[in-house]
């Protein structure tokens, strides 16, 4: 079946209804809403509007508490968190990140931890947040559990993803985005979604086998990124993100594809650091002459610059949206 266009103003207002529709709140279905549709337009498909059929099914199950209200919890001048309180985590993340940057400007560094959370999305938005700040940013969330450690074949670790902004004067922030697996493993779901397969070497079966199956990868195991060193990020960000927050572990954590089972009760650690303070003013021009140092090399470009045209393109031309996930969001917005 052919995609269909919808305008960014037109799928926000979809999603948006599709939330209300599934006992979410509007002014927690608002922020889901938004950060969906741009997790879309910068072509993160597997975080944008394909998680609405799991999210609307978490929220009317109760799963996630579509009603809850997060609550900062100072707890150093330059430390807060926030608790979730099992709702959506970008309802969470908007109050986070303000307070975040703020403290940061006054501290010179600050650290935030959302508790009681859910799936958080693109990391990289929150990130590039605080770097339109003027601070360095750093995320770190943890996920159900995925991935095996490397040699092994029972899922282990979630696809725990990682984050890194900085500001650049006169352009757009430098965003590193990375899932500790060799894919997102919402890039699977949306394959799921839309009836494709996945290439080989994303993913293994429940009996270690290569799948280009999405159902049998779900129900398998995701390829840690770079084998040994990958398994070694995801472990260090499940320390970051749920050891020091004292969130579930990916293996405690319920699944976020369905409405069944407890809240996923999961973490996430946001930084924020003062670049111009930290760096004795030196952070803008250091910054300017690295990036030019990598445009200036043949071939290169710079991490985040098909985000960027994707997102131009998608404000130009609207998001493209395969007809079966379409349907499948206007039946649960009863549109």
């Amino acid at each position: 079946m052919s995609d269909v266009t919808l305008s960014l103003a037109e799928a926000e207002a979809l999603a948006n209804a599709a939330l209300i529709a599934s006992r979410t709140e509007p002014h927690n279905a608002a922020p889901v809403a938004r950060a969906l549709v741009r997790a879309e337009a910068d072509g993160q498909t597997g975080h944008g509007l394909s998680r609405i059929p799991s999210y609307t099914a978490q929220s009317r199950s109760g799963k996630v508490d579509g009603a809850a209200t997060p609550v900062l919890e100072d707890i150093r001048p330059g430390a807060f968190r926030v608790d979730a309180r099992h709702g959506f985590a970008y309802p969470a993340l908007e109050l986070a990140l303000p307070e975040l940057a703020r403290r940061a400007e006054t501290q010179g560094i600050a650290c935030a931890a959302l508790v009681h959370s859910h799936h958080f999305g693109v990391a990289g938005l929150a990130c590039e947040q605080l770097a339109e700040a003027g601070c360095v940013g750093f995320i770190y969330g943890n996920a159900p559990k995925a991935m095996a450690p490397w040699g092994a074949k029972t899922p282990v670790f979630g696809t725990n993803p990682i984050a890194f902004a900085a500001p650049v004067e006169g352009a757009a922030p430098l965003v590193i985005d990375l899932a500790t697996s060799q894919v997102a493993r919402g890039k699977i779901l949306a394959a799921r979604e839309s009836g494709t397969t996945i290439p080989e070497g994303w993913a293994i079966d429940a009996d270690g086998n290569p799948t280009t199956d999405p159902v049998a990868a779900l129900a398998g195991s995701v390829a840690p990124m770079g084998g040994a060193k990958g398994a070694a990020l995801a472990m260090m960000v499940e320390v970051m993100a749920a050891c020091l927050t004292g969130a579930a572990l990916a293996t405690e954590a319920s699944s976020l594809f369905d409405g069944e089972g407890a809240p996923p009760d999961l973490g996430q650690v946001l930084i924020a650091i003062d670049a111009q303070a930290l760096s004795g003013g030196a952070f803008a021009s250091r910054m300017q002459a690295l990036v030019a140092s990598i445009e200036a090399a043949e071939g290169a470009r710079l991490p985040g610059s098909r985000r960027l045209e994707a997102r131009a393109r998608a404000a130009r031309e609207g998001l493209s949206l395969p007809r079966t996930l379409l349907d499948k969001i206007r039946e649960i917005a009863g549109t």
